[in-house]
């Protein structure tokens, strides 16, 4: 159940979970606007590998001093990992108005919008994480996921556009932007787009459970499973075939991933 879980988040961020990311984080289904977030020196950084204890440590070192935008940062990651998003956004609000103009806060902040759902907000203050002199391909790639949020499709692509620019062939933005065709039903330009990201030596697990659930889409079941289960144990293969069928048994696919998606990032 625990595999199934973990798989269901990836593969429905097939319809918006991106960021996202790379460096934000993660994808790279969506990428991660915040990059690494851990201190050298901490002992107990905020890793994926132990996300609970990372929230206690940071949660602790941000109360005693809720200026420290290291903590505020780290504990907000904790926190949207441990599926708190709500909390997360909270904390990195009050960081945010503590320390006004830190981009490092505002992107983290940004994130932490888009995961909760929070689209036309993410963009807004991820828009203030940035700027146009000195443009960050990250958060151009998690605006683009809020812009999709927003059906804004053809302006999405256009920060993805931009977003490649800057770091031509990132797999987390194509990924991003196969997804994007996904949405407006464009399956084969967006198969065109995840096999190019897929083919990146960069490519994570999202990118290929992404590509399996558009060939799926397409009617090419066995293909599908075949992306899905590569280079898998065989428990963990089942589990993905299973969730597989299931998001593609669904009449309404991509939509009712869409619903689904704690969206970015592309992170994490």
């Amino acid at each position: 159940m625990r595999r199934q879980s973990h798989l269901s988040r990836h593969l429905a961020s097939a319809a918006l979970v991106a960021v996202l990311a790379a460096g934000l984080g993660g994808c790279q289904t969506m990428s991660d606007v915040t990059g690494s977030i851990a201190s050298r020196s901490d002992p107990t950084p905020a890793t994926p590998d132990d996300p609970r204890r990372a929230a206690e440590v940071y949660g602790e070192r941000y109360r005693k001093n809720p200026k420290d935008t290291e903590a505020a940062i780290a504990y907000g990651q904790a926190l949207r990992m441990t599926g708190q998003r709500s909390q997360a956004c909270a904390v990195l609000e009050q960081a945010t108005i503590a320390n006004p103009g830190n981009k490092a806060l505002l992107a983290a902040y940004g994130r932490a919008l888009a995961d909760n759902g929070n689209a036309q907000a993410a963009f807004d203050v991820l828009s203030r994480a940035h700027s146009p002199d000195n443009p960050d391909w990250r958060i151009l790639s998690v605006q683009g996921t809020t812009l999709d949020k927003l059906n804004r499709h053809d302006e999405a692509r256009r920060y993805y556009a931009s977003a490649l620019r800057l770091a031509p062939d990132e797999p987390s933005v194509l990924s991003n932007l196969g997804l994007s065709y996904m949405l407006t039903k464009e399956l084969p330009k967006a198969e065109e787009t995840l096999r190019q990201a897929y083919a990146s030596a960069r490519a994570d697990t999202r990118i290929r459970q992404n590509l399996a659930l558009v060939v799926g889409l397409q009617g090419r079941f066995a293909e599908a499973e075949t992306i899905v289960k590569a280079d898998l144990p065989a428990d963990e293969a089942a589990a993905n075939v299973a969730y597989l069928r299931d998001m593609l048994n669904r009449k309404d696919g991509p939509k009712t991933a869409s619903r689904a998606a704690p969206v970015v990032a592309k992170g994490d």
